[in-house]
């Protein structure tokens, strides 16, 4: 009996150690999986959602016209890009002449070219003289901006330009045009543009001819025949 009642204590204790070990393991949860300072793990950060308004249409500038790069092409040092004025007011507006360039370096400080009226010193086929133009509402003006990469003396500096401004006329506001690259002059130190000319208006789309008339079984003007005879 006394054996006995020894054995009892001994397995109370050491399921009273097995108790507080299981307890002593739940405690230890990895860091990675709760806050700092014991708090409840956060949720994951919800990533943003995409917009779905759409950008606000372009205005038309206080001048009437709305001047845009349609992208440029260079061919063995020599880089051409094209402009394109919009009238995008209400009345019609008149040019006669050339654009006006202004070169901007990286800086935007302006960097001081000889801006040349058509492409001879640069180019041949851009020499067409300017002629007087009125664009109605949404018709379009076209122009070329030209320029060759070119280095003819070494210890000139070669001038890239970054960005371009272009105004229609002498005396009217410029506007920032994307250049499509940079402006690399090399050290030829000019640049030339072609007139402005109108464009050509897209071919109305061919309309398709009404199909004939189909013929009736029995034409109006010829009496049935008399099912007596």
């Amino acid at each position: 009996m006394i054996s006995r009642n020894r054995a009892a204590p001994r397995r109370a204790s050491r399921a009273f150690v097995a108790l507080a070990s299981a307890l002593t393991l739940g405690a230890c949860v990895p860091a990675d999986h709760r806050g700092q300072g014991g708090d409840p793990p956060s949720p994951p950060p919800t990533p943003p959602s995409r917009s779905t308004s759409t950008d606000p249409p372009v205005e038309c500038p206080a001048s009437g016209v709305r001047i845009r790069s349609t992208g440029g092409d260079a061919a063995m040092g020599l880089r051409a890009l094209g402009l394109e004025l919009v009238n995008c007011g209400d009345r019609p507006y008149q040019l006669n002449g050339y654009p006006v360039l202004h070169v901007f370096d990286e800086q935007h400080e302006p960097i001081m070219l000889r801006v040349v009226n058509g492409g001879k010193e640069i180019t041949s086929g851009f020499d067409q003289p300017p002629r007087k133009l009125t664009l109605a509402p949404n018709e379009r003006a076209t122009a070329v901006v030209l320029w060759r990469n070119l280095v003819t003396d070494s210890t000139v500096v070669a001038t890239n330009g970054e960005y371009l401004t272009v105004a229609p006329a002498a005396g009217q506001p410029g506007e920032e045009v994307d250049p499509d690259g940079p402006i690399d002059l090399g050290n030829t130190g000019r640049i030339g543009v072609s007139a402005w000319k109108k464009a050509d208006s897209p071919a109305p789309a061919p309309t398709r001819p009404a199909p004939p008339p189909t013929p009736s079984a029995v034409p109006s003007s010829v009496s049935p025949p008399d099912s007596r005879l």
